[in-house]
This record gives structure tokens, sequence and C-alpha cells, in this order.
């Protein structure tokens, strides 16, 4: 008889390409997920994965069987769920991803108002500005920035009208000046990250329908983390082009002044992402509304966010 246990074990080794990262997943030991994978490929009189010292793959029967295991698993977890009488406490872990700056800064009370609501949930957080592959990488959801083009993802919004606006220190203003125009970023020291794997040097503002201006900017400091290039810019080192969620406090505490606030600057839609529906578990819709009350009220906070966006003119 296979083991429920095994199939989850083969799915993640499958997803992660690794026994040790599966096991490392559930606290095993990676001999442990090997054996696990043996029974379940004892059980089915099939080769599942193609091993070598160096590497691990699926078998041409180990592709066509996952997508059947994936399914029994979902099958089974929906099953449970739908007998949990109503008001059933949340239990279980939910794994989430999100940018380092949003989730330090923004996200990090939430959940923990979130969990002391549900204590018998598990949450583990995970904070990189790489983005997070939910299909492969060991979380339930992700948090992102931007649209999202995959029409293999569930996207859900949480603040659909988020922009980035252009901010600085009074400092770095005191002693460089502001700038009155976007072309007029170029001779500022801006501070860049990276985004999508890529410097962000070229920021773009909106301009009558489908058009917009790109400014080149430069500058002497760069991080992989946009957390950094928050302090950075709190401490008058430049000039940063951040989401308004990952600044608002600053702003609204001084620390930092909008530039350009005339100026219509880029979308950056704040969104749930989930692999598909059938993951939208208890804990996942929960999520989803506790964060979609709590985001709404910031993004309104922004200066000009009730009017409409208006648009510039290339110089």
């Amino acid at each position: 008889m296979i083991r429920l246990d095994d199939l989850a074990l083969f799915v993640r080794a499958a997803a992660l390409g690794s026994f040790s990262h599966a096991a490392r997943e559930v606290d095993l030991l990676p001999g442990q997920v090997s054996a696990a994978i043996k029974r379940l490929e004892a059980e089915l009189g099939i080769r599942l994965f193609a091993r070598s010292t160096r590497s691990l793959r699926l078998t041409a029967e180990g592709v066509a069987y996952l997508p059947h295991a994936q399914s029994a698993l979902d099958a089974l977890r929906t099953g449970a769920e739908s007998v949990q009488p109503s008001g059933t406490a949340l239990h279980g872990t939910l794994q989430v991803a999100a940018p380092s700056d949003v989730g330090r800064n923004v996200l990090l009370p939430w959940l923990s108002e979130f969990r002391r609501a549900h204590p018998d949930l598990t949450v583990r957080l995970f904070l990189s500005d790489q983005i997070a592959d939910v299909f492969r990488d060991p979380v339930d959801i992700a948090l992102r920035y931007g649209q999202i083009g995959d029409a293999s993802f569930v996207a859900l919004p949480l603040a659909p009208d988020n922009r980035r606006v252009l901010v600085a220190a009074p400092a770095y203003l005191a002693r460089r000046g502001r700038p009155r125009e976007p072309g007029e970023l170029a001779r500022h020291d801006c501070l860049l990250y990276m985004l999508h794997g890529r410097v962000y040097d070229k920021w773009v503002f909106p301009l009558d329908g489908d058009d917009k201006l790109v400014v080149p900017v430069s500058g002497p400091l760069l991080c992989d983390d946009a957390e950094v290039v928050r302090r950075w810019a709190v401490a008058g080192e430049g000039i940063a082009y951040k989401s308004w969620l990952d600044v608002c406090d600053d702003v609204e505490a001084g620390r930092l002044e909008i530039l350009l606030p005339d100026v219509a600057c880029e979308p950056t839609p704040l969104q749930l992402i989930c692999p598909h529906r059938k993951q939208f578990s208890p804990a996942v819709r929960l999520l989803h509304e506790a964060l979609l009350a709590r985001c709404a009220p910031l993004a309104a906070r922004r200066p000009g966010a009730a009017a409409a966006a208006g648009a510039i003119t290339a110089s």
C-alpha cells in the first residue's frame, strides 16, 4: 500500500531536484527520503528517479506519474478541509515569501498579529528580492509587486493602485537640490537595486495612453536588497524610486520627502500569488482577507491617490 508521506516526499523531491532539500523541509535525513522513494517505486513497480552522484532527475515514468501524485495529495487536502466544522482553528504550516522591504516594514507585524489570532498555525516567512517560484520553492504563497503576466499563477490583489514614488531625505535635498522634472534625475545620485535579476537603472514614468518616459539613472550605491536602498535614502545618500508601501511611514514621519509629486509614477500593484486555486486553504484565504484589509488604507494614504493619475510630457 502506498504511504501518503512517501507520496508527498516524491512530489517535493521532484520539485526541488534533491533528496537533501526535501529532507531538510521536514526535518528528515536524506537517507530517509531515499528510502521513502524506494518504497514508492517498489509499490508502483517503476523507477521514478534517475540518480547519480551529481544529479537527480525524473525518469519518463516519474514525469508521467508526478501530476497524478500531485492531484491525489490535493484531493486529500481538499477533502480534509471540506469536513472541518466552521470556526475550526487554523493549524498546520503556512509558508510565505515576500520582498525584503515590504516584508520587514509592512508584512512582519501583520503576520505576527495573524499568528497570534491563530495560535495553532505555524508561519514561515522567507524574505528576498529574488522572485520566489511558488511551484518549486518551499512556499505556499508569495507576495509580489507588479503585473503578473503568467496565466499559470492565480494572483489576488492586495494593493492594486499602489505606485512607486520618488523620495529623498531632507539632508540630501539641502546638499544637492531638488530635480524639477524627471530628466534631471540623471544628474543626481540615484539609489539602485536589483529588479527581476537586473539592475533597475532605467526608471519608468507613464505618459498618455501606453507611452512612457524612460530615464536612465546612475549612482555610487547599489544593493540587491531593496530594504538597504530605503535605509540609504533615509540616511541622505541619494534619491530612491520605491513603492509607496515601502516608504509611506518614512514620508509621513518626515524622514523622506516626495519629489515631483505632480508626475505620474510607475504602477506597482501588490498581489498575493498562489500556484492554483486548489491551494487556497482556509489559512491562505483568511490571510488574504487580513492583508487586503490592511493594505487598502496604506495605499489610500499616498498623496494624490484619490485623484486621477496625471500624465507628463517628455522633454
